[in-house]
């Protein structure tokens, strides 16, 4: 059981570490290595895992997967635009057929997925923050 949980700490760290990589080279998907290395790290560390879900940066993709809530348009819109912007950057810089006819056709079966992804309302989170930061006063004149 202990070999077990270390190959997925090992793994969990080589996919966040290649996630960050994938920052920077359009070639390599940061957010799917992103959610292995949580699943990975649910499965061998709680403390990493919950590390990961708090940070700054990747916590909101990790907890906008796991939520059953869907993903915010915005957020959608720009995985696609930017997917298909550093899709278009690597196959002017590859410059090869097969190279071409791949990318597309994985931009093209992501985008479809991204498209039938149901997308979480925005709107009750803002409600309930600004009703929060209204004062006992105002809230007992809207009552």
């Amino acid at each position: 059981m202990q070999g077990k949980r270390i190959l997925y700490l090992m793994l969990g760290w080589f996919s966040l570490i290649t996630g960050i990589i994938g920052i920077f080279l359009p070639l390599l998907p940061t957010t799917p290595l992103v959610l292995l290395a949580a699943w990975c790290f649910s499965r061998s560390s709680v403390r990493f895992h919950t590390w990961l879900i708090e940070h700054k940066f990747f916590g909101p993709i990790v907890r906008d997967w796991q939520s059953s809530d869907g993903i915010p348009r915005k957020a959608r819109n720009r995985a696609i635009i930017f997917m298909w912007a550093g899709m278009a950057i690597s196959i002017f810089i590859v410059s090869r057929l097969w190279a071409t006819v791949g990318l597309i056709t994985i931009g093209l079966c992501v985008s479809i997925y991204l498209l039938r992804m149901p997308l979480r309302s925005e709107t009750p989170i803002a409600t309930e923050a600004e009703e929060s930061l209204k004062s006992p006063k105002d809230k007992d004149e809207t009552n």
